[in-house]
């Protein structure tokens, strides 16, 4: 583990957009370079669905992530990973072992909410 990074100002803070959203379709990604899984993640009306591939398969299986809520950035430009363009990068915390636990709200939030 790191110390903490450091300070920013607020309106630092408020130009990262972290919002709410439900996977509703989820596979494997067997071509990345580690292994992984592809989200489409509906973000509500104003933000739409949006794709992202995320290194999550230790914890995850894609059936068991569907309807599953997440928090994601979605201001951040679209990235290529392989053959998948990623337009959202979903948020998580890494374990003791360094492999990511997803962020989500502990309750349903309305999609596209957003984290302050």
């Amino acid at each position: 583990m790191t110390g903490p990074a450091a300070q920013i100002a607020y309106d630092d803070f408020a130009r990262v957009d972290i919002r709410a959203g439900t996977i509703i379709r989820a596979e494997p990604f067997p071509e990345a370079r580690v292994p992984a899984i592809r989200l489409w993640i509906d973000f509500g009306p104003a933000i739409g669905e949006k794709r992202s591939s995320a290194q999550i398969t230790r914890h995850y299986e894609p059936a068991g992530l569907v309807g599953r809520q997440v928090l994601a950035v979605v201001n951040f430009p679209p990235r290529q990973i392989g053959k998948v363009m990623s337009e959202v990068l979903v948020l998580g915390l890494p374990d003791a072992d360094g492999q990511v636990v997803l962020i989500g709200p502990d309750s349903p939030v309305p999609n596209g909410g957003r984290m302050y």
